[in-house]
């Protein structure tokens, strides 16, 4: 069979987060900005013919079918194809990054290639929604605005910054975050212009750190440095920079508590870029 191929499979950023409605059947109306990073996970693909899924490399704290990465490569499976997947972790877990999205993502595009299913971008997207609202951006590939519940989506150009981004030791629960009483389910649509004009914010932002003094710490901490924000409902936080440089000086001055890193900020995703040249 077709030899292994190696992966990034990319973070993401919520560049802001507005929630403009509460549905009849729960789920919330937003418009975000997803931001795809150059940094991320890694996933090396064996494809074999015993038809199983076998996983290694990080621990998995999870029942194998009951996690993100089976279970999309089971969606394609058929007959007596099998793979092998590597899996190196470096987006934190629960932080608003979206790294399990993104690994279902990567792995509905990886296979859909190695075992030649010739299935559409649109469809894996379909399967990808199956899977969690946030996959379908990351097969899709490129920063993009999205609203209703996250699945409409327009592909959007970028500057490409830099991004320092600080991983506090907590985890927020985004059901929590979601369902409480004080949470803004009524801000005004906005045109993409408008973003790009400085009028957008995250809805989640007090709430977060008014239940995480991690959070808040590390928004007070980044904000000396730039405009500090939360990614989706945390509890990583962000702040952009136009140049690699500039990212890095301000790495070097954050203390160690706050496990922070530095991404570049691409429109095209490198998991696109990584098949075209497989």
């Amino acid at each position: 069979m077709t030899d292994s191929i190696t992966l990034l499979s990319p973070a993401k950023l919520n560049l802001f987060l507005h929630i403009t409605g509460r549905r009849s059947d729960g789920y919330h109306e937003l418009q975000t900005l997803f931001q795809l990073l150059d940094w991320g996970d890694t996933l090396t693909f064996t494809p074999d013919d015993s038809g199983a899924i076998t996983l290694s490399g990080s621990p998995f704290d999870i029942e194998l079918q009951d996690n993100l990465i089976y279970r999309a490569a089971a969606q394609l499976r058929t007959g007596h194809r099998g793979v092998h997947i590597e899996v190196t972790k470096r987006i934190p877990e629960g932080g608003g990054l979206g790294g399990g999205s993104s690994n279902a993502a990567t792995t509905l595009l990886a296979l859909n290639h190695l075992w030649a299913r010739a299935f559409s971008s649109e469809k894996l997207q379909q399967i990808g929604a199956s899977l969690g609202a946030d996959v379908p951006v990351f097969v899709a590939g490129h920063t993009a605005w999205a609203a209703g519940v996250g699945e409409i989506l327009e592909p959007v150009e970028m500057p490409e910054e830099w991004y320092v981004i600080a991983a506090p030791n907590c985890h927020v629960s985004t059901a929590e975050i979601f369902s409480h009483e004080q949470l803004t389910r009524d801000t005004s649509p906005i045109t993409i212009a408008a973003f790009f004009e400085g009028h957008s914010r995250n809805d989640c932002q007090d709430l977060v750190r008014n239940f995480h003094p991690e959070v808040d710490n590390a928004l007070n901490i980044l904000g000396k440095f730039g405009s500090a924000r939360l990614t989706g409902t945390g509890a990583c936080v962000f702040a952009s920079f136009p140049e690699k440089a500039q990212a890095q000086a301000v790495l070097s001055q954050l203390p160690a508590e706050l496990n922070a890193f530095a991404a570049a900020g691409v429109n095209k995703s490198p998991v696109l870029e990584g098949l075209v040249n497989s």
